[in-house]
Protein backbone atom coordinates (compact mmCIF):
# COMPACT_ATOMS: atom_id res chain seq x y z
CA UNK A 1 0.00 0.00 0.00
CA UNK A 2 1.24 3.25 -0.83
CA UNK A 3 0.23 6.93 0.79
CA UNK A 4 0.95 8.66 -2.69
CA UNK A 5 -1.28 9.96 -4.89
CA UNK A 6 0.10 8.56 -8.21
CA UNK A 7 -1.08 9.95 -11.20
CA UNK A 8 -2.62 6.23 -12.01
CA UNK A 9 -4.80 4.75 -8.93
CA UNK A 10 -4.79 1.36 -10.67
CA UNK A 11 -1.04 0.47 -11.36
CA UNK A 12 1.66 1.90 -9.39
CA UNK A 13 4.68 2.93 -10.88
CA UNK A 14 7.85 0.81 -10.20
CA UNK A 15 10.06 2.14 -7.89
CA UNK A 16 13.52 3.57 -9.52
CA UNK A 17 16.06 3.21 -6.65
CA UNK A 18 19.32 4.12 -9.00
CA UNK A 19 20.35 6.06 -11.71
CA UNK A 20 22.97 5.64 -14.38
CA UNK A 21 24.17 8.07 -17.36
CA UNK A 22 20.78 7.97 -19.89
CA UNK A 23 19.36 5.04 -17.75
CA UNK A 24 16.81 4.87 -14.84
CA UNK A 25 17.23 1.55 -12.84
CA UNK A 26 14.38 0.04 -10.60
CA UNK A 27 14.16 -2.09 -7.21
CA UNK A 28 14.34 -4.97 -10.16
CA UNK A 29 17.27 -4.32 -11.73
CA UNK A 30 15.26 -3.28 -15.26
CA UNK A 31 17.35 -0.70 -17.03
CA UNK A 32 15.01 2.25 -18.96
CA UNK A 33 16.73 4.91 -21.12
CA UNK A 34 14.94 7.96 -20.10
CA UNK A 35 15.32 9.17 -23.63
CA UNK A 36 13.71 12.55 -23.06
CA UNK A 37 15.38 13.49 -19.66
CA UNK A 38 12.05 12.43 -18.01
CA UNK A 39 9.95 15.74 -18.33
CA UNK A 40 12.59 17.47 -20.44
CA UNK A 41 14.14 18.10 -17.48
CA UNK A 42 17.21 15.56 -16.59
CA UNK A 43 19.69 17.06 -19.58
CA UNK A 44 22.97 16.60 -17.62
CA UNK A 45 22.19 12.50 -16.91
CA UNK A 46 21.35 10.71 -13.97
CA UNK A 47 23.65 9.94 -11.00
CA UNK A 48 26.91 12.14 -12.65
CA UNK A 49 29.82 12.16 -10.50
CA UNK A 50 30.93 15.52 -11.24
CA UNK A 51 27.18 17.12 -10.77
CA UNK A 52 27.10 14.77 -7.25
CA UNK A 53 30.25 16.60 -6.33
CA UNK A 54 28.76 20.32 -6.83
CA UNK A 55 25.98 19.27 -4.97
CA UNK A 56 27.87 18.00 -1.89
CA UNK A 57 29.60 21.21 -2.14
CA UNK A 58 27.58 23.45 -2.04
CA UNK A 59 25.41 21.71 0.76
CA UNK A 60 28.59 21.43 3.24
CA UNK A 61 28.65 25.25 2.88
CA UNK A 62 25.03 26.09 2.93
CA UNK A 63 21.82 24.47 2.09
CA UNK A 64 19.47 27.38 2.31
CA UNK A 65 19.30 31.08 2.85
CA UNK A 66 16.23 33.05 2.23
CA UNK A 67 16.26 35.23 -0.65
CA UNK A 68 14.36 37.71 1.65
CA UNK A 69 17.11 38.61 3.70
CA UNK A 70 20.06 37.08 1.87
CA UNK A 71 22.40 36.39 -1.25
CA UNK A 72 24.48 34.05 -2.26
CA UNK A 73 28.06 33.78 -4.30
CA UNK A 74 26.14 30.69 -6.24
CA UNK A 75 22.99 32.62 -7.38
CA UNK A 76 25.05 35.85 -8.32
CA UNK A 77 27.34 33.82 -10.52
CA UNK A 78 24.16 32.07 -12.10
CA UNK A 79 22.56 35.26 -12.58
CA UNK A 80 25.22 37.59 -13.62
CA UNK A 81 25.56 34.06 -16.23
CA UNK A 82 21.70 34.41 -17.40
CA UNK A 83 21.66 38.00 -17.86
CA UNK A 84 25.37 38.25 -19.35
CA UNK A 85 23.94 35.94 -22.20
CA UNK A 86 20.09 37.15 -22.32
CA UNK A 87 18.72 39.51 -25.27
CA UNK A 88 19.09 43.23 -24.53
CA UNK A 89 17.17 44.82 -22.08
CA UNK A 90 17.32 41.85 -19.71
CA UNK A 91 18.76 43.04 -16.64
CA UNK A 92 17.88 40.99 -13.46
CA UNK A 93 16.97 37.75 -12.51
CA UNK A 94 14.19 36.32 -10.04
CA UNK A 95 14.63 32.71 -8.96
CA UNK A 96 11.76 30.70 -7.79
CA UNK A 97 11.32 26.98 -7.40
CA UNK A 98 9.26 25.49 -10.59
CA UNK A 99 8.13 26.45 -13.80
CA UNK A 100 4.92 27.03 -13.05
CA UNK A 101 6.09 29.46 -10.77
CA UNK A 102 8.40 31.41 -12.60
CA UNK A 103 4.73 31.89 -15.01
CA UNK A 104 2.80 33.01 -12.38
CA UNK A 105 5.32 35.54 -11.58
CA UNK A 106 5.80 36.93 -14.42
CA UNK A 107 1.92 37.49 -14.80
CA UNK A 108 2.22 38.89 -11.36
CA UNK A 109 4.90 41.10 -12.35
CA UNK A 110 3.21 42.16 -15.64
CA UNK A 111 0.43 43.52 -13.70
CA UNK A 112 2.13 45.17 -11.14
CA UNK A 113 4.06 47.21 -13.73
CA UNK A 114 1.05 48.65 -15.13
CA UNK A 115 -0.33 48.89 -11.96
CA UNK A 116 2.96 51.07 -10.31
CA UNK A 117 3.11 52.72 -14.05
CA UNK A 118 -0.51 54.64 -13.68
CA UNK A 119 -2.41 51.91 -15.95
CA UNK A 120 -4.20 49.99 -13.55
CA UNK A 121 -7.30 49.29 -16.38
CA UNK A 122 -4.65 46.88 -18.11
CA UNK A 123 -4.99 43.97 -16.60
CA UNK A 124 -5.75 40.98 -19.70
CA UNK A 125 -3.85 38.37 -21.08
CA UNK A 126 -3.39 37.17 -24.72
CA UNK A 127 -1.91 33.81 -25.32
CA UNK A 128 -2.69 31.07 -28.08
CA UNK A 129 -4.01 27.53 -28.55
CA UNK A 130 -2.68 24.46 -27.98
CA UNK A 131 0.20 25.59 -25.29
CA UNK A 132 1.45 24.58 -21.92
CA UNK A 133 2.47 27.29 -19.34
CA UNK A 134 2.25 25.17 -15.96
CA UNK A 135 -0.17 23.52 -13.68
CA UNK A 136 -1.10 26.11 -11.51
CA UNK A 137 -4.33 28.83 -11.55
CA UNK A 138 -2.83 31.39 -13.78
CA UNK A 139 -0.45 29.77 -15.48
CA UNK A 140 -2.93 26.90 -16.63
CA UNK A 141 -5.75 29.80 -17.90
CA UNK A 142 -2.75 31.26 -20.06
CA UNK A 143 -2.18 27.90 -21.35
CA UNK A 144 -4.12 27.00 -24.63
CA UNK A 145 -4.60 22.88 -23.95
CA UNK A 146 -8.32 22.49 -23.60
CA UNK A 147 -8.51 19.26 -22.15
CA UNK A 148 -6.37 20.48 -18.96
CA UNK A 149 -8.43 23.87 -18.97
CA UNK A 150 -11.99 22.63 -19.17
CA UNK A 151 -12.38 21.49 -15.65
CA UNK A 152 -11.15 24.50 -13.86
CA UNK A 153 -12.49 27.07 -15.88
CA UNK A 154 -14.91 28.46 -13.53
CA UNK A 155 -11.22 28.92 -11.82
CA UNK A 156 -9.13 30.06 -14.39
CA UNK A 157 -8.73 34.44 -15.33
CA UNK A 158 -10.28 35.55 -18.51
CA UNK A 159 -7.65 35.19 -20.75
CA UNK A 160 -7.97 35.23 -24.62
CA UNK A 161 -6.01 32.84 -27.40
CA UNK A 162 -5.48 33.05 -31.01
CA UNK A 163 -4.17 30.51 -33.41
CA UNK A 164 -0.54 29.07 -32.44
CA UNK A 165 2.09 29.36 -35.33
CA UNK A 166 2.21 25.77 -36.56
CA UNK A 167 2.85 25.93 -39.79
CA UNK A 168 2.14 22.11 -40.61
CA UNK A 169 -1.08 22.30 -39.46
CA UNK A 170 -2.41 25.82 -40.42
CA UNK A 171 -0.48 26.69 -43.77
CA UNK A 172 -3.21 27.20 -46.38
CA UNK A 173 -2.65 25.81 -49.90
CA UNK A 174 -0.26 28.29 -51.92
CA UNK A 175 0.51 29.91 -48.99
CA UNK A 176 4.18 30.66 -48.23
CA UNK A 177 5.73 30.59 -44.77
CA UNK A 178 6.32 34.55 -44.43
CA UNK A 179 2.46 34.52 -45.30
CA UNK A 180 1.44 32.45 -43.11
CA UNK A 181 3.62 33.61 -40.29
CA UNK A 182 2.56 37.47 -40.89
CA UNK A 183 -1.68 36.15 -40.83
CA UNK A 184 -0.89 34.34 -37.49
CA UNK A 185 0.72 36.86 -35.84
CA UNK A 186 -1.42 39.77 -37.30
CA UNK A 187 -3.90 37.59 -34.86
CA UNK A 188 -2.64 39.55 -31.84
CA UNK A 189 -3.70 42.66 -33.06
CA UNK A 190 -7.14 41.98 -34.14
CA UNK A 191 -7.49 40.46 -30.80
CA UNK A 192 -6.07 43.31 -29.19
CA UNK A 193 -7.73 45.96 -30.78
CA UNK A 194 -11.44 43.66 -30.02
CA UNK A 195 -10.41 43.98 -26.53
CA UNK A 196 -8.99 47.37 -26.26
CA UNK A 197 -5.41 47.61 -26.07
CA UNK A 198 -5.40 49.74 -23.55
CA UNK A 199 -6.79 46.60 -21.24
CA UNK A 200 -4.01 44.25 -21.69
CA UNK A 201 -0.99 43.51 -20.03
CA UNK A 202 0.86 40.96 -22.24
CA UNK A 203 1.14 38.46 -24.92
CA UNK A 204 2.23 34.86 -23.26
CA UNK A 205 4.08 32.29 -25.66
CA UNK A 206 6.39 29.49 -25.92
CA UNK A 207 9.24 30.32 -28.05
CA UNK A 208 8.71 26.25 -29.34
CA UNK A 209 6.02 24.72 -28.28
CA UNK A 210 6.58 21.39 -26.37
CA UNK A 211 3.94 19.48 -24.07
CA UNK A 212 0.66 19.89 -26.40
CA UNK A 213 2.15 20.08 -30.10
CA UNK A 214 5.29 18.36 -29.89
CA UNK A 215 8.43 20.47 -30.52
CA UNK A 216 7.38 23.13 -32.62
CA UNK A 217 8.91 26.39 -33.76
CA UNK A 218 7.26 29.25 -35.27
CA UNK A 219 8.27 30.02 -38.75
CA UNK A 220 11.05 32.60 -39.58
CA UNK A 221 9.88 36.00 -39.20
CA UNK A 222 6.50 35.34 -36.75
CA UNK A 223 8.37 36.50 -33.46
CA UNK A 224 9.81 39.57 -35.26
CA UNK A 225 5.91 40.74 -36.15
CA UNK A 226 4.54 39.83 -32.83
CA UNK A 227 7.11 41.97 -30.78
CA UNK A 228 6.30 44.74 -32.96
CA UNK A 229 2.35 44.30 -32.17
CA UNK A 230 3.58 44.21 -28.87
CA UNK A 231 5.63 47.47 -29.43
CA UNK A 232 3.10 49.66 -31.36
CA UNK A 233 0.45 48.85 -28.24
CA UNK A 234 2.74 49.21 -25.28
CA UNK A 235 2.45 45.34 -24.39
CA UNK A 236 4.51 43.33 -22.93
CA UNK A 237 5.99 40.19 -24.24
CA UNK A 238 6.57 37.34 -22.04
CA UNK A 239 8.32 34.30 -23.95
CA UNK A 240 7.81 30.88 -21.78
CA UNK A 241 11.56 29.03 -22.56
CA UNK A 242 10.83 26.76 -19.57
CA UNK A 243 11.23 23.73 -22.09
CA UNK A 244 13.18 25.65 -24.91
CA UNK A 245 15.40 27.08 -23.26
CA UNK A 246 19.17 26.63 -21.78
CA UNK A 247 20.82 25.35 -24.82
CA UNK A 248 18.64 23.21 -26.31
CA UNK A 249 18.05 25.27 -29.63
CA UNK A 250 22.07 26.33 -29.92
CA UNK A 251 21.72 29.20 -27.92
CA UNK A 252 21.18 29.45 -24.61
CA UNK A 253 18.01 31.26 -25.05
CA UNK A 254 15.80 30.15 -28.25
CA UNK A 255 14.39 33.49 -28.78
CA UNK A 256 18.20 34.42 -29.46
CA UNK A 257 17.21 32.14 -33.30
CA UNK A 258 15.03 35.42 -34.45
CA UNK A 259 16.88 38.01 -32.45
CA UNK A 260 13.94 38.67 -30.96
CA UNK A 261 14.30 40.32 -27.19
CA UNK A 262 11.06 39.56 -24.94
CA UNK A 263 10.47 41.63 -21.69
CA UNK A 264 10.40 38.55 -19.82
CA UNK A 265 11.66 35.12 -20.08
CA UNK A 266 10.50 32.01 -17.82
CA UNK A 267 13.17 29.01 -17.78
CA UNK A 268 13.27 26.04 -15.55
CA UNK A 269 13.60 21.95 -16.32
CA UNK A 270 17.18 22.45 -18.27
CA UNK A 271 18.09 25.28 -16.09
CA UNK A 272 17.90 23.05 -12.82
CA UNK A 273 18.47 19.77 -14.51
CA UNK A 274 15.89 17.80 -11.70
CA UNK A 275 17.70 20.35 -9.32
CA UNK A 276 14.29 22.35 -8.29
CA UNK A 277 15.06 26.07 -9.61
CA UNK A 278 13.44 28.46 -12.21
CA UNK A 279 13.63 31.56 -13.29
CA UNK A 280 11.91 34.72 -14.51
CA UNK A 281 14.84 37.39 -16.50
Amino acid sequence: MTHIFHRRLDKPPPRAVAGDGAYVIDSEGRRYLDASGGAAVSCLGHSDPDVRAAIVRQVESLAYAHTAFFTTKSAEALADLLVGSAPPGIAKTYFVSGGSEAMETALKMARQYFVESGQPERCRFIARWQSYHGNSLGALAVGGHQGRRQLYGPLLIDTSHIAPCFAYRGMAPGEDEKTYGRRVADELETELLRLGPETVCAFVAETVVGATAGAVPAVPGYFSRIREICDRYGVLLILDEIMSGMGRTGTLYACEQEDVAPDMICVAKGLGAAISLSARS
